[in-house]
């Protein structure tokens, strides 16, 4: 028998993108040309359903190519049945597939062909949604859209899988704007509908419900997984090799290319790498801009009546936040040093513009972190992490709990006492809190890290295996293996028995501190259950009650309140007492011995004869001091300053001649008022120098008039431009500056000097003109010369 070895090439190579379709997918074709044949001789004849030399279990089926029959071996090696009992073995040998673009920014990730030997690279489709909000589809299309409806991310076109898709719920995150944020991520797979909502609005609180049941995380079941991840809740479905990501702020959604390619529609487009279709309407159609597009994927939301599926909008929504801003300092960081390892991998600028978006738009939410976030998410899917929320002066600040630490950079899953090794996703990161270095999580779904593995009970507080410990009154020991804490009723030593005699007196079960499951009979009282009314005190007594040490209900007695008594009311000691208008009384602390009640003590009230300016000092009948009565006006000047005007009387602002205040007397009621002159329009470059002056009201200006001079301006001339070499001239039209500006020498009396103000009349603009210059010999020369836009005064030492 003998076997003969021949290379089988296969060549995977990417489809060429076209506008219309670009795959990421390889091609493998198979070629069995040129190959040249060893013969090596061996013992038996290697055929279908036989066993070779090498061990080597061929499968059991076989096919046939070009007339022979052929199977697979393992080791990518197919197997030829050839004439004389020849089995031909032909390696498959993969060549490298070129690496395509992928139009989202992420990078491609390799495939296995369906022969399990070469692969291919694929783009996978991968979807994102932050901030009021803004979305990036499948294909890397951005724009935002501010509908506060429940919306379609994602369903297929031709429906495979039963009952699936990925839907929005947005609300009006702030009353005076029409901006949206996302409030519910809802995931639906065949039985099950899983709802992701935010806790508190804006923040990175969530709950999650499995067919409006609340389930505790980690949750498995009916082929999909819910899982915490950092600071994101994720959805897995296997089965789909689907990833689904929402922390309050942002969400992504993670397809495979194999499973979805082309066959995926609503407001996270057709994942097909090629943004041209990404704004596909339920009828097939592809609309102008995916702003309308997005309110085409409505669905019924019974919490919604407002909106209805199928539903024309009237108006584009609005993507401008109206009025220019300034915006927050937070989205320079995306620009910036701080993202600047990822900027190669991922383009920042429409994560920057959105966070400019949402800077201005919600200047009071601080949504603007989300662009930040969902950029950093991003990189880190691209295996680049970024630890930018330190930059932000706490702005973007993500609180820990006590027991763990933020890290910018930790596992997507982290490792448990439960879970020995990483998945295969422990290469990418996330952000999230973690468990400190040196301690490990105990479980996924119990919140405690343990230095070393034992167990946790329901007390949430680990144990060593061999500990012995009380929890819920049962006396327990920590095992390894089995479900590791085994417990028994505690135990309670006897206890002597108290009888509970007298008024007031009960027996009930005390907490004992050495051992809180074994309560203490004791006596306690409760003076509810005592028959003594207290007595009723007269005016400036009180009742006082003590309980003697043996006994529970209360003895009384009338005492004193060490108070003043005045008709038929008390006063504290150094209190005012009022008895008449012309005295002044208050309590003393002197006590009287026969009544044992506090003395009250008086003197005569002293008039204040001082009134403010403006006011005099009158009598009034039947009070003991006189009043202060107002009997000339009293103005406050806009300069914190006081005037006191009689009657009748006018006087100038001290600081501005131009306001008069008055006081008028009508009806024996004083009234100020205030009037303002105004002056006509005067123009001080209009005067002879020195000649300035206040007219008699004093706020007034006034000059001797200056005759007009010719101003400075541009003139225009024509001129002819002569030049040496060429003796030939051009006649063009030249501008110069003509015209007088104001100068003077006057007298200052503050300086005692003459002061002086020179100004000429120069070029303030000017520009550069050509002129073609033709010359005898026929050549053209170019020249170049200054033309004079405008003129102007310019000063000038003098």
């Amino acid at each position: 028998s003998s076997v003969v070895t021949s290379p089988l090439t296969v060549t995977t190579s990417g489809t060429t993108p076209t506008e219309s379709f670009t795959t990421t997918s390889g091609t493998t074709s198979s070629s069995f040309t040129n190959v040249t044949a060893t013969t090596i001789t061996t013992s038996e004849i290697v055929s279908p359903g036989s066993t070779s030399t090498s061990g080597t279990t061929p499968t059991s089926s076989a096919v046939t190519i070009s007339g022979s029959q052929s199977w697979w071996l393992c080791n990518c090696t197919m197997a030829v049945c050839l004439e004389n009992n020849t089995v031909q073995l032909v390696p498959i040998i993969c060549e490298p597939p070129p690496k395509p673009t992928c139009s989202n920014g992420l990078a491609p990730v390799q495939v296995l062909d369906d022969d399990m030997c070469c692969w291919h690279w694929e783009c996978d489709c991968y979807c994102t949604g932050w901030g009021d909000p803004h979305y990036m589809t499948f294909d890397g299309h951005y724009y935002s859209y501010q509908g506060n409806c429940t919306y379609v991310l994602v369903e297929e076109i031709n429906k495979t899988v039963d009952n699936f898709g990925v839907y929005i719920d947005n609300y009006h995150c702030e009353a005076r704007d029409p901006v949206s944020c996302p409030r519910t991520l809802i995931v639906r797979h065949e039985t099950q509908e899983v709802r992701i909502a935010t806790v508190k609005p804006n923040t990175l609180q969530v709950e999650v419900t499995v067919n409006k049941q609340a389930v505790a995380l980690p949750y498995k079941k009916f082929g999909v997984s819910i899982y915490e991840s950092g600071v994101n809740r994720v959805v897995e479905i296997p089965e789909l090799k689907m990833n689904v990501t929402y922390n309050g702020l942002s969400f992504s959604i993670r397809m495979p290319y194999s499973l979805f390619g082309n066959n995926t529609q609503g407001q996270c487009g057709t994942c097909n790498n090629n943004t041209a279709d990404d704004c596909r309407l339920p009828n097939g159609n592809i609309a102008e801009n995916c702003e309308t597009m997005a309110d085409h994927w409505q669905v019924v939301d019974p919490s919604k009546p407002q909106c209805s599926p199928g539903l024309i909008p009237t108006r584009s929504p609005s993507t401008t936040t109206g009025l220019p801003c300034k915006e927050s300092s937070i989205c320079n960081l995306l620009l910036g040093s701080v993202f600047q390892k990822c900027h190669g991998v991922i383009n920042p600028d429409r994560y920057y513009a959105a966070c400019v978006f949402d800077s201005c738009a919600l200047p009071n939410l601080d949504l603007e972190c989300s662009s930040l976030q969902i950029y950093a998410a991003t990189c880190a899917d691209q295996n680049v992490c970024i630890d930018w929320r330190s930059h932000t002066n706490g702005v973007c600040s993500y609180e820990c709990p006590k027991h763990k630490e933020y890290r910018a950079c930790g596992p997507i899953k982290e490792t448990t006492c439960k879970s020995s090794q990483q998945n295969e996703t422990a290469l990418k990161q996330v952000e999230g809190c973690f468990c400190p270095s040196g301690t490990m999580l105990y479980d996924a779904g119990v919140d405690v890290c343990v230095n070393t593995c034992g167990c946790v009970g329901l007390d949430m507080i680990p144990r060593e295996f061999g500990e012995r410990f009380t929890a819920d009154c049962q006396d327990c020991v920590c095992l390894e293996g089995g479900s590791g804490i085994i417990c028994e009723p505690h135990k309670c030593p006897n206890q002597n028995k108290k009888s509970c005699d007298g008024k007031g007196f009960y027996e009930v079960n005390e907490v004992n501190s050495e051992d809180s499951c074994c309560p203490i009979v004791t006596c306690k009282c409760n003076t509810s259950l005592c028959t003594t009314e207290p007595p009723k005190c007269t005016l400036g007594f009180e009742v006082y009650s003590h309980i003697p040490s043996d006994q529970c209900c209360p003895v009384y007695q009338c005492v004193p309140k060490r108070v003043c008594v005045h008709q038929n009311a008390e006063f504290l000691p150094n209190s005012s007492v009022f008895v008449d208008k012309c005295h002044n009384c208050f309590c003393t602390n002197e006590v009287n011995v026969s009544t044992q009640l506090n003395v009250i003590s008086c003197e005569h009230i002293p008039c204040n004869t001082y009134c403010e300016p403006g006011y005099e000092q009158q009598s009034v009948k039947g009070e003991c001091c006189g009043k202060c009565v107002q009997t000339k006006c009293v103005i406050h000047t806009s300069h914190s300053s006081k005037l006191i005007l009689n009657p009748g009387e006018f006087i100038n602002d001290p600081y501005d001649n131009c306001t008069i205040y008055s006081c008028t007397s009508l009806h024996n009621q004083l009234i100020s008022s205030t009037s303002e002159i105004t002056c006509p329009a005067f123009n001080e470059d209009s005067c002879k120098p020195g000649t300035v002056t206040f007219l008699p009201n004093g706020c007034c200006k006034t000059c001797v008039p200056l005759d007009s001079p010719t101003p400075c301006s541009v003139r225009e001339r024509e001129d002819f431009i002569v030049y040496k070499n060429c003796r030939s001239l051009e006649r063009v039209v030249m501008t110069e500056c003509e015209g007088t500006c104001g100068t003077f020498s006057l007298y200052s009396v503050e300086a005692n000097s003459l002061e002086h103000s020179c100004s000429c009349c120069k070029e303030a603009k000017t520009s550069m003109k050509e002129v073609e210059l033709k010359c005898p010999s026929g050549n053209s020369i170019t020249h170049k010369y200054v033309y004079v836009e405008s003129c102007s005064c310019q000063d000038t030492e003098c």
